[in-house]
């Protein structure tokens, strides 16, 4: 995991925030997806990646992304400005929560959606991590 910065160009009409290839993003990207409305106690997530690589930025709002490594240890994340992103590389369990009104996330991916490259069961992704 990598917490990216972003350019912040301020301005007083409005600041600006710009990502661009391959400066500042690791991957090129294949497909861009975002969630919203997000009801209050609800979490989105909870899977990994076999392949994909992904950064994931708080647009607006605020929310928290939580890590789980294989050995169980938890690592936050808390996402609440437009000019940070988060990179999580493929093998990573996450989940996002703690969601506030009008959050707004940005999901940038490395691969274009795959059913297969989910990994949704938490007993297998520790053992393909502890492979690798």
């Amino acid at each position: 995991m990598e917490l990216l910065h972003f350019p912040k160009i301020e301005d007083p009409r409005g600041n600006l925030t710009f990502l661009q290839k391959p400066d500042q993003i690791p991957f090129e990207i294949k497909r861009v997806f975002w969630t919203y409305d997000v009801p209050g106690g609800e979490t989105r997530g909870g899977h990994a990646y076999r392949e994909q690589e992904e950064v994931i930025i708080a647009l607006s709002g605020s929310f928290d992304v939580i890590i789980k490594n294989a050995n169980g240890e938890l690592d936050k994340y808390s996402l609440n400005r437009s000019y940070y992103g988060l990179y999580l590389p493929a093998l990573t369990w996450r989940h996002m929560e703690n969601f506030s009104t009008n959050a707004l996330s940005l999901h940038l991916s490395s691969t274009e959606f795959e059913a297969s490259d989910y990994i949704r069961k938490f007993n297998l992704f520790k053992k393909l991590s502890l492979k690798k």
